[in-house]
This record gives C-alpha cells, structure tokens and sequence, in this order.
C-alpha cells in the first residue's frame, strides 16, 4: 500500500520553464501521469534507464584473451534488502585474528532497494547500510544502521520513493490530482544526502560520503549520524567525490563541480587538517584552482552525483536556460577523477561524457539521470598536473587513448617523470551493466551480461615532468629501461602516451582487477611494489588477489562461491617490510543463509589467519576502512592553535 499522507500546499517550488520544454518538444504519455499506482507509475517504459551509449559498439566486446564465463552462479541475494543490526552480536572466530588489531574496521554500501512498492532501478541506488566490525584481543563484534538521511527518513515517512538517485527517477506522488502531477515534471530535482559510496576523513572526522555536495558526519563507535554538512556552505563547489587523497599530515586533496554563467568547472580542492574549534567541519576548506573541460556543456562523468547550481540566468554554452530559476538545484552526475603523487594532483578527464541539456530536463522527459551519459570513444583522455603548493595547472597536457577508470591505484615521481598506476578499462559501457535487474539475472542471461562487461586491468603510465620547448618531437621520452610504457611530444603542450601492463597473463584468468589497494600510510605517493584488490570472475569480485611489481606474479585467494569485498591493508606493528601485515575484506556468499564472515588474511604469504563468521545477510557493498588502534593506527583530532 502507498501511504499518501497529508498534502501540503503553498510550498516554494523551483520549476523548469516553459521556454526549455517548447524547445525540447518532448511530451510525456499520459498513463506516465495519472496512474493510482506507483508500482505502474515507477516501472514506466518511460522512466526506465537504458544502457549508457555506446557509439562504437564494438568497444563492449571481449578481447582475444579474455576469458569467455559460463554456469555463473546468481547473485541475486548479494543485491537484496536486509536487515540492520543495530545492537552488536559476537562473531565466530575460526583461526586466529592476531591480537595487535584492535579498532574499528568500518564498511558502506547500499542496503534497501525498494520502499513499498516503488523499487530502485541501479546498484548505486540503494540506500546507505553502516557496517562496523569491532575487533579486540582476536574477538570480533559486528553492528549495521541504515544512514538516517534524510533521502531515508523521506522514503520511509511516505512508503515510496519520494528521492531520485542516480538510476532512478522519483515519479509524481500517486495521491496527487492529474494536474498537481503534471506540474511536479517541471520542478528542478533536488539533491540526494544518501551518502553509500565510502568512508572519508577530514581533520580527524569520520564521514560518509557520495558525490553530492551533501556527507553525514558519524560516530564510528555507534555508527549513529551527527551532523550533515554541506560543502557548498564552505566553498564555491557543489560536491565532491568519495575518494579523497591525504598528504602525510592529514591534509585532505579532493576534486569538485561547480557551475557558473561561465560553464562547467573541475576543481581542486584542499582541506586543512587541523581544527581551529572542536565542532569544525569543512572551515578552511579552499579551491586549490580550477580546470575548465574540453567542452563545457558535455564535462566528464562520476559513478555517483553531484548538486550543480546556475548563477544568474546565464546560459551554459547557449542551452535554453533562461527560464530557470536563479541559484535552481540542478541533480548532476559527474565522474572526477583526481590521483596525486608527493607534488602534484592528477585529474584524468575521461570521455564518459554527460550532456547537461539531457540531465538538467530530465524530470521533464520521464528519464533517469543516467540517461544523459554517453561514451564517446574518438575521444583521447587526457591528464591535467596541478602543483599541490602553488596551485598552478601545468600547461603540458598527456594524453592517451580513451580509457575509463574509476579506481587509481598509486603515483609517483621518479627520475623526472611522473608514474600514473591506475584500473582501466577501453570502454565506458559498464556502468549500464550494473542495473539491479542485470546483476539478478541467472544462468545464459548472466554469463551473456558477464562476457559483454568491461574488464578492468592495471596499468601505468609515465608522465615526463620536464618537458620543454627544446624537447624532441616525435620520439620516445621514457627513458627508463625497464619500462615499456612510452610518451611522445607531439607538439608545444602535448605529450601523448601508452600504457605498460602492471600484470601477466594470468590476470586474464581472474577476469582483471579491481578496487585496489596498497599499504597506503607507508607508501602512497611513493615507488612502491605491492598492490591489493578483487579479481573479477564474476559481476562482484569473486576472488582476492596480490600483484608483485617486480615480476608482475599473483597470489590469489579464492573459495568457489564466496564474493569477497575491496581488499584493505593494515600494517603489522613496527614493520619494516611493505607486504608486513594482514588484509581485511568481508566475504558474502548467495547460497547459505547468514554465511557472512569477515576475513583475514597474511598480506605477505597470503595465508588466511582467519575468519570471523557473522550470523547475518548483506548486501555487496562498495568500500571499507579502518579505524585501527596500535603503533600504526592513531586517529587523531589536532586542533590548530590560535595565531598570535
């Protein structure tokens, strides 16, 4: 049953104008309006996402050494709604978990995906589940809470969904008159606060974080939220992504959106990482600079969102804007990208295009925000250098193919060049593979999604740091002999360049790598040897994995029918050797009931130490992290003192 609930009326709304619908010409069906029922309204052919395009279709196909799945397991229960556990429950440990370990291992992702009869249309959709993983003395306790958003309290209030999300549209209130209905298609879509992409830490703070321009300080120790912040309040964005870099003294490097009457801007963005008072938030947050896309009205996309705001009623680039409101909430995606090594941040503008006329009329249409995503392949990606201390942008630019990544694994500056190590794939179509109705296909359905999904593998490239005007044209500028990765000047401001594979051949068999990890407090910015994550025989990783750098060798841990989750390193006590530690991953399984266990494994043999089996279901999940006490692990609240 829909819960109606009491109409309200005389609120402000903000609505799309007529000029952009008479431009757009674009009538919605009649059933899409005045249907009773929200099942109907939600699963309209009109409102159902399509797959991100593909201009060059054959860019989704496999390659020659790619192995072709067969007989995939379902996964339908790994992206189902559970139960939270708010209150803690012991664990059985079998093995032993050493006893240096002691903290917080912190996990997020989505965990309800429907509210009444309404459901989401994408993985990235779901609402936020907290998981915490308590661990003392080799004893491990596990507790989860949904994220008391407000997309979350909204939804539960009504029994529907009342937010829109990435593949989701939220359809008109099934209560309302037809003509109440039909206005509601003109008001500008607000953003989501369903923060369930990460963990992030800013001056000594947990929070959880997606790319709006909405986090959700919390307690780790309760999981219970304590206060929303938005960065718009602190600095002119309008978001910022989940993966945020941090300088050795807790300075935190971030990218952001922003929109003004001049366009679409990617910016840089610094956070101290002291407190001048013990509530601060964001305060001293700045823009570092700002980047300008290759083209303004088609910037580069995220995997999550983003709340873009017109100033003035300037057009962007000429698009028929005039009849917005000034300062309207626009609900846009974008995908920024940003790597750092010890002196520069990186930002890789990939050609996952967004089409801003798509996105910002898409409530109008009857479409999904994702529908307004496109993967041109003509296009190159290139990499913008930002010095971290002055802020400049370096004018050389580098280029490569086109490429997508979601996931950098590490960079560093070595010999004058730059080394860029990153997850790529060739084709940008996966995203629309990931629809929840895909990843609860089973048997030649599942294998067929599988074989035509993007694998992802780790590559580097190497960027030459000193590049002037008496450099050669035309001719390799690597220099370091064992690398084969090459870059070339091509003209005054352009370097174009080719990856070298970080693995073998038998990553094939592990269906490539994903959501990498290194021993990141020792080594990140820094040459380092070993990385970590999930291999990916499977639409989830089905496998975990350890790369060596020096001969490019695996160790694997893998049991059939067990899906582990991003690998996280946690060095040992006074180590000395870089693989010195464990990895942590929580490990779900479809065919037993409460199968779950937490992981842990000898980062240097890759031995399993052992297991904490938890008596609970949930959902694959996106990201983990630790808040781990020891030698090692100290998180720390600094509050700067006053100036003089």
């Amino acid at each position: 049953m829909t819960s109606c609930g009491k109409q309200r009326y005389g609120t402000k709304r903000r609505y799309v104008g007529v000029a952009t619908l008479k431009y757009l010409s674009l009538p919605l069906p009649p059933e899409a309006y005045i249907s009773d029922k929200a099942e109907r309204i939600c699963n309209h052919p009109s409102v159902l996402m399509a797959p991100v395009e593909v201009q060059n279709p054959d860019e989704a196909k496999p390659t020659a050494k790619t192995k072709v799945a067969t007989g995939l397991e379902s996964i339908a229960p790994l992206i189902s709604t559970v139960e939270e556990t708010p209150e803690p429950i012991t664990t059985t440990v079998e093995g032993s978990i050493p006893s240096w370990i002691n903290g917080n291992f912190l996990r997020n992702g989505p965990g309800k995906f429907e509210f009444g009869n309404t459901h989401y249309n994408h993985w990235f959709d779901g609402m936020a589940m907290l998981h915490q993983f308590k661990i003392q003395n080799g004893q491990v306790t596990y507790k989860s809470r949904f994220l008391q958003s407000d997309t979350y309290k909204k939804n539960s209030e009504r029994d529907r969904i009342m937010m829109s999300e990435f593949g989701t549209l939220a359809m008109p209130d099934p209560c309302k008159n037809f003509f109440q209905r039909f206005l509601s298609r003109f008001e500008i879509i607000e953003p989501t606060d369903n923060a369930s992409v990460s963990f992030v830490k800013y001056k000594g703070d947990y929070y959880v974080s997606t790319e709006t321009n909405f986090m959700h300080k919390v307690n780790p120790e309760n999981l219970e939220m304590l206060e929303k912040v938005d960065w718009s309040k602190f600095i002119a964005v309008n978001g910022a992504t989940a993966h945020p870099h941090y300088d050795p003294d807790g300075t935190a490097y971030n990218m952001g959106n922003s929109y003004g009457n001049k366009g679409a801007l990617y910016n840089i963005i610094k956070v101290p990482p002291e407190k001048t008072e013990i509530k601060d938030t964001l305060q001293g947050a700045k823009v570092l600079c700002s980047i300008v896309p290759a083209n303004k009205s088609h910037p580069s996309y995220y995997h999550s969102f983003g709340k873009a705001v017109l100033l003035g009623t300037s057009s962007l680039n000429s698009f028929p804007f005039a009849a917005f409101s000034s300062k309207a909430p626009l609900f846009l995606p974008f995908f920024l990208v940003p790597a750092m090594s010890e002196n520069y941040v990186v930002f890789i503008e990939q050609p996952i295009k967004m089409d801003l006329l798509k996105i910002v009329t898409c409530k109008i249409r009857g479409k999904a925000l994702n529908q307004g995503i496109y993967w041109d392949p003509k296009l190159e990606t290139v990499f913008h250098l930002i010095d971290k201390r002055s802020g400049e942008v370096i004018p050389m630019k580098y280029h490569t193919k086109a490429i997508s990544t979601f996931h950098q694994i590490n960079a560093f500056e070595e010999d004058g060049f730059l080394m860029l190590d990153m997850c790529c794939s060739d084709s940008g179509q996966a995203i629309s593979n990931y629809l929840i109705q895909n990843l609860r296909k089973s048997g030649e359905a599942l294998d067929e999604l599988y074989n035509t999904t993007d694998r992802t593998f780790p590559r580097r490239f190497v960027l030459p740091l000193n590049v002037t005007s008496d450099t050669p044209t035309n001719q390799n500028l690597n220099t370091r002999p064992s690398s084969k990765a090459t870059c070339i000047k091509i003209s005054a401001n352009k370097v174009f360049c080719q990856h070298e594979d970080l693995h073998g051949d038998d990553l094939y068999e592990y269906g490539g790598l994903e959501f990498p990890q290194i021993n990141y407090s020792q080594f990140n910015t820094r040459p380092y040897r070993y990385f970590y994550g999930c291999g990916f025989r499977h639409m989830v990783g089905d496998s975990l994995l350890k790369m060596d750098l020096n001969d490019k060798t695996l160790k694997v841990w893998q049991q059939k029918g067990f899906y582990p989750s991003e690998p996280v390193f946690v060095p040992s006590p006074d180590a000395t050797d870089e693989d010195a530690g464990v990895i942590l991953s929580v490990v779900l399984t479809p065919s037993q009931d409460k199968g779950t266990f937490l992981l842990v494994l000898d980062a240097k043999s890759f031995e399993e130490l052992g297991r904490a089996n938890v008596p609970v279901n949930m959902a694959y999940g996106f990201h983990e992290t630790d808040e781990l006490m020891g030698p090692n692990h100290v998180p720390v609240v600094r509050l700067r003192p006053e100036q003089g």
